[in-house]
């Protein structure tokens, strides 16, 4: 009986390696929120880039340490939302956006609502989704790209009441990305833990060279590609572009051809997805 009581404590514990990471980003995102209501928009900036860093390391750590818990995939949703949803909407309204009214603080929600859209709809799809590929942008790259964008603009003191009306337009099509049904590179094929030639090493020293020498410039252009880079696969692997391609309920498999389609999935069938099994989100 005492074993059994024991082993409930347990199980009601907490894995502190991957939350802390998780802490850390929400942390990062709080602090940006703090930095642009002062006026410090580069620390802002690179704090959302700091949070997307930790993002990526505390799912990973998880799966590695097998740490996995339902507890550390909520948590992580909780905290994206803030350091990719709240923050990066909040810093550019307060760089760019304050200015134009309501059309500012409306393009700032169209932003903030979407990556709380894209966040749900990846939870509910994790375990059925192909794990190759991200349905719409995925949230941290939509933050980074914004991040990007006012890291680069408050480097080179670039006034932001003149191109007031780009960033909305920029905030709000970042916000539509991420919940449309456009096929991103998740990376996640990439075996991080195998070996790899020489070269390979060489390359990334020279990346990272590279990136340091204009962070600021080169982050930001590197996630506009990558944002671009999801209707460029979409339009280029599809046979016939359809609007379900671009937005929709589910993605549809861009290898079916027009007549498969219409046998597989006659107008008004009922269709059901499996449940999905909870793991640490993006």
């Amino acid at each position: 009986m005492q074993n059994s009581s024991n082993q409930t404590v347990k199980n009601k514990g907490i894995y502190l390696l991957p939350n802390l990471f998780t802490t850390a980003g929400l942390f990062s995102g709080f602090y940006a929120v703090i930095s642009s209501m002062n006026g410090h928009f580069e620390s802002a900036a690179i704090a959302i880039f700091i949070a997307m860093i930790c993002d990526g390391l505390d799912g990973r750590v998880a799966r590695l340490t097998n740490t996995q818990s339902d507890f550390g995939a909520e948590y992580d949703s909780m905290a994206d939302m803030v350091s990719f949803g709240m923050a990066p909407a909040i810093l550019v309204y307060n760089w760019a956006l304050q200015d134009l009214g309501k059309i500012g603080w409306l393009a700032s929600f169209i932003y903030c609502a979407c990556a709380a859209l894209r966040l749900a709809r990846f939870n509910t799809q994790v375990g059925v989704a192909d794990k190759r590929f991200f349905q719409g942008l995925a949230s941290p790259a939509a933050a980074a790209l914004i991040a990007g964008s006012i890291w680069s603009g408050s480097k080179y003191e670039i006034d932001p009441t003149n191109i007031s009306y780009i960033v909305a337009f920029v905030t709000a099509l970042t916000g539509l990305l991420m919940v449309s049904n456009f096929r991103y590179h998740s990376f996640k094929e990439v075996d991080w833990r195998g070996r790899v030639n020489f070269i390979v090493m060489l390359l990334l020293v020279g990346v990272f060279v590279v990136v340091s020498v204009e962070p600021a410039i080169i982050l930001c252009l590197g996630f506009y590609i990558y944002a671009l880079s999801g209707p460029f696969i979409t339009i280029k692997t599809i046979k016939k572009l359809k609007v379900e391609h671009i937005v929709g309920d589910e993605p549809v498999d861009p290898n079916e051809t027009e007549p498969q389609q219409d046998m597989a999935e006659p107008h008004g069938e009922d269709k059901t997805q499996a449940m999905p099994t909870k793991d640490n989100p993006q």
